[in-house]
């Protein structure tokens, strides 16, 4: 099969598309004949070995971290799956990922894919959806009638958090650019400050119970951002490298997130994709082979919207 490795650290230029071993599935294990994947900044981190702490590899590795496609090969005592049901999922950071014809995935860490959305487009929801779940419910705690910032709404986890936290009933206010204010507003957004061009600690005016950051930011406009937390809320951040700001004396609590695999959740987030609750957006799809174009325009920052990589035809 066809697949994207990189079999050292480095710039994309280590990325290269080669052909390897169909995987066999163990125990407890299927197969899934790629649909799609998508490309998560942490995609970029670890190719580069900024993560190899935490998550260390054998090289040569696969990247892809979501997947959606059709279960191809069951393993041994499997029973929840059949071949042909059509599923997506995060995979474990270790293990070889998706950005390939074919990739192995735990049975119980799989969902089965929306059936309102194309299934390739589905590998777009599995990461950023369950960030966006997480931080505002597993962390904030978040409730009807409390007032959150959402900080970079613009992005893709943005999207997702926006529509969560209007569909449980928050006041939300986001922070986004010119080029993406508009579709942030139709994500449910109740306002949206231009954080190119306005004052946001000035246009929130009244107290936040539930701050998100989703953007990098410098630690002293964190702190001031944080400032505008209400005593006893909540700063939930997705940037790991800039820790969230505690103030002990007011009992705000700073919450440094990572984001796990929840088949249960992410099966929620399916659900409301179907209900036509939740909107999957994708800037576009990319071959497979393309994929180092990819990660070197998020490399640069020229990279805009959430894109899918999907196998090359024929």
């Amino acid at each position: 099969m066809k697949a994207i490795q990189f079999h050292e650290y480095g710039t994309p230029d280590v990325l290269t598309y080669e052909d390897v071993d169909v995987p066999v599935p163990s125990a407890g294990q299927v197969r899934v004949r790629v649909a799609g994947t998508s490309f998560n900044g942490v995609d970029g981190n670890i190719r580069a070995g900024f993560m190899q702490e935490p998550m260390p590899l054998t090289l040569p590795h696969i990247p892809g971290l979501d997947v959606a496609g059709v279960v191809d090969e069951v393993g041994e005592g499997v029973t929840e799956l059949e071949v042909g049901d059509e599923v997506i999922g995060f995979l474990q950071f270790v293990d070889n990922g998706a950005a390939a014809e074919y990739v192995l995935a735990s049975a119980d860490g799989l969902a089965r894919a929306p059936r309102t959305i194309a299934l390739a487009d589905a590998a777009a929801l599995p990461i950023v959806g369950l960030t966006a779940w997480q931080g505002l419910f597993d962390h904030a705690g978040l409730t009807a009638g409390q007032r959150i910032l959402i900080n970079g709404a613009g992005g893709a986890v943005g999207g997702y958090a926006v529509q969560l936290a209007k569909a449980a009933g928050a006041y939300v206010i986001a922070t986004s650019s010119p080029r993406t204010s508009d579709r942030v507003e139709s994500q449910g957004a109740d306002e949206v400050i231009d954080h190119t061009s306005a004052d946001v600690i000035a246009a929130v005016g009244e107290p936040v119970d539930v701050l998100v950051n989703l953007a990098p930011i410098e630690p002293d406009a964190f702190n001031a951002l944080a400032g505008i937390v209400r005593d006893g809320g909540v700063v939930v951040s997705t940037t790991v490298w800039m820790p969230a700001p505690s103030d002990d004396a007011r009992g705000v609590r700073g919450i440094d997130m990572y984001v796990n695999s929840d088949r249960e959740q992410l099966a929620g987030l399916v659900a409301r994709i179907d209900a036509g609750k939740l909107t999957v957006d994708v800037e576009r799809r990319v071959p497979l082979s393309e994929l180092p174009t990819v990660h070197a325009a998020a490399a640069d920052g020229s990279l805009r919207g959430k894109i899918v990589i999907v196998p090359d035809a024929g």
